[in-house]
């Protein structure tokens, strides 16, 4: 008996629903504002929806979004492993995506990555054994002029990330994390 891979999946099999039925919702919501024959253009959106709902993209949910976009699952698979914003396993409370490219590199990013790395004991792909941080190496934020950049859960962008600020980041978020029951 061979084992097929959800991202091999024919167009024609119909993988198990892997979303509520609110995310589907979501995914049709942002369907409406594509013409009916470019529905593989709402794949981020829908990546996104699955990723709030699940915490993370599985080969499972890839194959399911696939589906639902009637798009070959290869191609979400991807969309889902090239932008370092969907997270394709579990993940720690705070993702921290450290920008690596050549500005922030050229204004203190590579001391910044060591920085943080040392304080956080970890590299990047790794999460720290509270559960609470992610390090993850991300490509250029928009944010040159405020190099070095970081990112925290794809939503707030840090500037100027000086070891102090570093410092003061990681201590909010773990304040945050105790108040939330967590750490």
């Amino acid at each position: 008996m061979s084992t097929v891979k959800p991202t091999q999946m024919a167009l024609s099999e119909q993988p198990v629903r892997q979303l509520s039925d609110n995310a589907y919702a979501l995914i049709d919501r942002e369907l409406a504002k594509y013409p009916a024959d470019q529905k593989q253009s709402a794949v981020m959106s829908a990546l996104r929806i699955a990723q709030t709902e699940r915490g993370f993209i599985t080969p499972e949910i890839e194959a399911d979004i696939a589906h639902y976009l009637g798009m070959p699952p290869i191609a979400v698979h991807e969309v889902a492993s090239f932008y370092t914003m969907y997270n394709n396993g579990p993940h720690g409370r705070y993702k921290i995506t450290v920008c690596t490219n050549l500005p922030c590199a050229l204004r203190n990013g590579n001391q910044a990555v060591e920085y943080i790395k040392a304080q956080l004991g970890i590299g990047f792909g790794q999460t720290t054994a509270d559960g609470l941080f992610t390090l993850k190496e991300g490509e250029c934020m928009g944010a040159c002029g405020d190099s070095p950049v970081m990112l925290v859960n794809n939503h707030r962008m840090c500037s100027w990330m000086s070891n102090d600020k570093i410092d003061a980041l990681l201590n909010e978020l773990r304040a945050q994390a105790s108040q939330k029951g967590a750490a």
